[in-house]
């Protein structure tokens, strides 16, 4: 039988804590070269209709799987079919928006964790929509926040997401008027937006700022300009196959010059110890997340764990012989 996880499983299952321990995890399996990973790919069809598709591999707890997402008319739903690599078996069907979400929110608190600045305690985060409230979270969680100042368009939703934001992670949130104005004085810098414009310019960066940048995973796409990027000592990608894709970030300010690309370095190699960090409280350190499916496999190999468990879910019956009951 395989388990249909729905999104309200998902989020009674999956806590920002827990997503935090499995990226990390999986970071680190990935920079020890224990997974097998395949980058994200999109299907555009002539009426604009999206099909993204990402898998990836867990040799180490015998799964595989991936995340297939639509996105029509600014609709997106997320499945993860997870599968037992032993048997091929499909173990579970997983609603995957918010296991997503949670886990790209954890992505930049590992990350924050392992290149921010320790004593580290104001943040910035511009963008206040779906995925902002995650990356907050996630950062508040490793880091000892004494301020945090945020700024979206939307006055009304930017004051919606102070105070819900406020009463969750136990700080105050305050908004900005603008972007350089929430960027000003902070040590922890998020983007998480869907601006076709430049959201993050590079005189705005101070020396011992960390950046996670998670908002732009298209080519032609990109939150920082090209002085934000040049103004990073040291930047790191989740995976560089999948960045030299979709980091329109990077790709836009490295251009034809694809030496850039040798000093970029992968979280994975400084998660598994392999590769240096953060060098001195002074350097400016960058982020750049676009999302890989091996986050995905770790949070839904546990979320199925953790449903079995507690008996959560509904068995659907798939590729059983005709007439079983």
């Amino acid at each position: 039988m395989t388990l249909l996880l729905k999104e309200a499983d998902v989020r009674s299952l999956l806590t920002m804590p827990l997503a935090l321990q499995l990226v990390e995890q999986s970071l680190r399996d990935q920079g020890e070269g224990k997974l097998a990973l395949n980058p994200r790919r999109r299907l555009r069809l002539p009426d604009n209709g999206v099909l993204h598709y990402m898998a990836a591999g867990d040799p180490v707890h015998g799964y595989f799987g991936m995340k297939l997402y639509s996105v029509v008319r600014g609709v997106a739903r997320f499945v993860v079919p997870l599968f037992r690599s032993a048997t091929g078996e499909m173990a579970a069907l997983i609603e995957a928006d918010a296991l997503g979400q949670i886990r790209t929110g954890a992505a930049s608190g590992v990350a924050t964790k392992y290149l921010a600045n320790p004593d580290a305690r104001t943040a910035c985060i511009i963008g206040t929509g779906y995925q902002a409230r995650t990356q907050l979270e996630a950062v508040a969680a490793v880091r000892k926040l004494k301020r945090v100042r945020a700024y979206g368009r939307d006055p009304e939703r930017r004051t919606n997401f102070c105070r819900e934001m406020s009463e969750k992670i136990g700080v105050p949130v305050e908004g900005a008027d603008s972007n350089r104005e929430a960027v000003r004085g902070a040590e922890i810098v998020i983007t998480a937006t869907s601006a076709t414009q430049v959201v993050l310019e590079g005189p705005w960066i101070e020396p011992g700022m960390h950046i996670n940048a998670m908002g732009a995973n298209w080519a032609q796409k990109r939150e920082l300009d090209a002085a934000a990027v040049n103004r990073a000592d040291a930047v790191f990608v989740d995976s560089i196959e999948q960045a030299k894709m979709e980091a329109g970030d990077l790709i836009h300010a490295f251009g034809e010059s694809q030496s850039r690309w040798t000093d970029v370095r992968e979280l994975a190699g400084v998660v598994a110890g392999k590769i240096a960090g953060r060098s001195s409280s002074d350097q400016i350190t960058l982020f750049k997340s676009n999302g890989i499916a091996t986050w995905d496999l770790a949070a839904a190999v546990r979320v199925y764990e953790l449903a079995v468990e507690q008996g959560r879910g509904q068995s659907i019956p798939l590729w059983e012989p005709a007439g079983k009951n």
